[in-house]
């Protein structure tokens, strides 16, 4: 389907610049976005390396296991092929906590993590199991409690209301994550997907392999006093965080001061969270962090080859004109549904361009106000999905998956949903 998807999308691009007069555009377009994804790449490699390395501090000391466990009753049932106490649980469930927090630059690290275990269950490598494709779909659901970076934007555009998109988009992004449930488990069951599922393979015995076993955590020795020094520290914490709510309340709203430490104190927090656990649990936290950094930056550049491909396809589509003739097309389509002509640009990016669609989104808050319906709209469409594309790039780049199976139709019905959904609750509340 990605192949498919792919070649369509080159073929087109230059068929339509070619009548459209737009080869020029098209050409240093395709060259400026290879150098681009390549640039992004290398910008992933130092977080990758840090909460890589942070990862494997957490697994080191028996925190994967325990967020395993206490979840399990939950993942069990989405994931049935997966082992219940198996780090890929918990990989996963830590992926998915920092994307709900608005996390990103902890949740691609947690996210590659999470595919790299899958990819151990994995009996053919280079096909995606069923396990990865519904990760996957969720990851494209973008299912956001605190959308930090649309509402930093929407104050920054001058908006006397940029929080007002929570319930929006909690409403759109988990319409998106039910869709995306769906739509995987269902699609799985189709023959065709089916016949094609890793772990049905069967061995010549006839009976299916059993999962690998988990990594043993290595031999510890917790310091003296470890629990009490580290409860010692939260505690501190925990008053430092008080004390700066008490400050800055006086002086700015509440629901500043709350967004300002979602988005300055989360990933601080997080990082000083697992060491600390890390050091309590007897960790030999430096060098286990160096060991996961090392993993990170191989992956980092992994994916480089996967990055290029797609963001020049999505580059030669933007340049050619494709997307001016498909918006002119679908408008009046979309309009009486409450999808103005000018969103409809921001519906078909996101899927594709996460750039391409906050820039979108960035035009319209200055040109229409952020406080317009138009405002609302691209603001929830945009903190209610993800970037399906990129996500398949990076995610299934980072373990070599080349047969994606139903991965892309079901990220695609998530972003569906989640448009839909975002039109519908908009049009609801602040409706034209």
């Amino acid at each position: 389907m990605l192949n498919a998807f792919f070649v369509v999308l080159v073929l087109v691009s230059v068929l339509v610049a070619a009548f459209m007069g737009h080869m020029e555009a098209v050409s240093s377009s395709a060259l400026d976005a290879a150098k681009k994804s390549v640039e992004l790449a290398l910008g992933l490699v130092g977080v990758m390396s840090l909460f890589m390395g942070l990862m494997k501090v957490a697994q080191d000391g028996g925190l994967l296991r325990l967020i395993a466990k206490a979840s399990a009753p939950v993942m069990r049932r989405l994931f049935p092929d997966v082992p219940a106490d198996h780090p890929a649980m918990s990989a996963m469930i830590l992926n998915i906590a920092s994307n709900i927090l608005g996390l990103g630059n902890a949740a691609t690290p947690f996210g590659i993590r999470a595919m790299q275990e899958l990819d151990r269950l994995n009996p053919v490598k280079g096909t995606a199991t069923n396990a990865m494709v519904l990760f996957l779909a969720i990851n494209t659901a973008g299912l956001a409690i605190l959308p930090t970076g649309v509402v930093a934007l929407r104050s920054a555009a001058g908006s006397k209301d940029p929080a007002g998109i929570f319930f929006t988009t909690w409403f759109a992004s988990a319409c998106a994550t039910l869709v995306a449930i769906l739509a995987a488990t269902l699609l799985s069951k189709l023959p065709r997907y089916r016949a094609t599922n890793p772990q049905g393979v069967l061995t010549p015995a006839g009976l299916a392999e059993p999962p690998p076993s988990c990594p043993d955590e290595p031999a510890r020795t917790p310091p003296r006093f470890g629990g009490w020094l580290a409860a010692g520290y939260v505690a501190a914490v925990g008053v430092a965080l008080m004390l700066y709510f008490g400050r800055e309340v006086g002086v700015r709203p509440w629901g500043e001061v709350a967004r300002a430490v979602a988005s300055y104190w989360m990933i601080p927090i997080l990082i000083a969270g697992l060491v600390l656990f890390g050091w309590a649990r007897g960790v030999r936290v430096y060098e286990s962090v160096v060991e996961g950094a090392k993993e990170g930056f191989q992956v980092a550049l992994r994916i480089i080859p996967y990055l290029v491909a797609i963001l020049v396809a999505v580059a030669m589509f933007r340049a050619s004109g494709c997307l001016d003739l498909f918006v002119a097309v679908v408008s009046p389509l979309t309009a009486p549904l409450g999808l103005p002509a000018e969103a409809v640009p921001m519906a078909v990016l996101r899927p594709l361009s996460g750039s391409g669609a906050f820039g979108v989104m960035s035009e319209i808050l200055s040109t229409r106000g952020p406080d317009s319906y138009l405002g609302y709209l691209v603001s929830t469409m945009q903190g209610s999905t993800d970037t399906t594309f990129y996500i398949l790039a990076v995610y299934f780049g980072a373990v070599g998956i080349k047969k994606t199976r139903h991965a892309v139709p079901a990220g695609l019905l998530a972003d569906a949903a989640g448009i839909s959904a975002a039109v519908f609750i908009c049009h609801l509340v602040w409706g034209q």
